[in-house]
């Protein structure tokens, strides 16, 4: 009889729980390194290579080299045209009777205390109605921004002319009473407020615009809540918490104002003052290489104090990031 073979033992059906466990880059669990990883792309496809980092183009060094000839072209020639003098060869007698000109200094102090003003009244005015209508009457901002938005309808010569008709109607019509001496007071040539009123009303579009783009950045319900909850006061939440948080927004809103102020022409003319701009244009027709050493120079002075400001609305306040710094240390 033939020995039978032993039955062979019952298949184990595999469960789908059974099955061997892979990690997340497909490898079985428990697999050396050395255990090959499954491939990822059928055989014989080429692996990509890295790329580098991409180089810049020629154009953008063409553009930047036209934009650079566009801009500084015309000051080159400028300067050039003051220090040459047909016949003389290289002078800088332009610049070194800058100094000793009539009227430099003075006009040029009067511009930077003009823009100073105008800047501190811009600010006085657009901070405190932009945070109100922030916090407590939302609705009211397309009024607001309509209202700040009117100077860029109306030109320059119709608010100057409005001006000095109002100042023209006021000692005539109020000599008894004590608005004359008012009337008076702001139109004096060393310190003209109607000057400063009158830039400030061009100035407002620019002003709210940036202000109203930095408290868009930041959630100022919340900021005035956390600190009226804590106690503080209006004037500390405005001064301590708020304004640390716009310093970007007021650089550039008095960025704005002083480059408006500064060469602003049209009103302080027809109203008689002689800021810096009016002083370049009446010297210009005696002396014209001086009006053109004293128009770079004043470029020069706007530019310095622009990036002065630009540096302050990007540099972080100490004071700001003093509670950062020892929140993390005692963590």
């Amino acid at each position: 009889m033939a020995a039978m073979n032993p039955p062979a033992p019952p298949a184990q059906a595999t469960a789908p729980g059974d099955l061997q466990a892979e990690d997340r880059t497909g490898r079985p669990v428990g697999a050396t390194s050395q255990d090959p990883a499954p491939a990822s792309a059928p055989a014989g496809t080429p692996a990509r290579q890295g790329r580098g980092p991409r180089r810049p183009g020629i154009w953008r060094g063409a553009v930047l080299a036209l934009a650079g000839v566009y801009f500084l072209g015309p000051l080159l020639a400028s300067f050039v045209f003051t220090v040459h003098v047909p016949g003389q060869g290289i002078t800088f007698e332009a610049y070194s009777e800058l100094l000793s000109a009539d009227g430099f200094t003075e006009s040029l102090l009067l511009s930077l205390g003009l823009a100073a003003a105008t800047i501190a009244l811009s600010l006085l005015l657009a901070v405190p109605a932009l945070v109100a209508v922030r916090i407590g009457s939302p609705r009211l901002r397309p009024v607001v921004e309509v209202m700040c938005m009117l100077p860029l309808v109306v030109p320059p010569i119709a608010l100057v002319t409005g001006i000095s008709t109002v100042l023209r109607w006021g000692p005539e019509h109020l000599s008894r009473t004590p608005l004359y001496q008012t009337f008076i007071a702001v139109q004096n040539e060393k310190f003209p407020v109607v000057l400063v009123l009158a830039y400030t009303v061009l100035a407002l579009p620019f002003v709210y615009r940036s202000l109203d783009a930095g408290m868009r950045a930041v959630d100022v319900p919340t900021l005035v809540e956390a600190a009226r909850s804590c106690g503080a006061s209006w004037p500390y939440v405005v001064l301590r918490v708020l304004l640390p948080n716009l310093r970007a927004s007021l650089a550039g809103a008095a960025f704005l104002t002083l480059a408006l102020v500064l060469g602003e022409f049209t009103i302080a003319s027809l109203l008689g003052f002689q800021p810096f701009a009016v002083w370049i244009v009446s010297i210009s027709g005696a002396q014209a290489r001086m009006s053109v050493a004293v128009s770079i120079l004043s470029l020069l002075i706007t530019w310095l104090l622009l990036i002065a400001l630009s540096r302050a609305g990007t540099t972080p306040s100490t004071a700001a990031t003093a509670p950062a710094t020892t929140s993390r240390k005692e963590s």
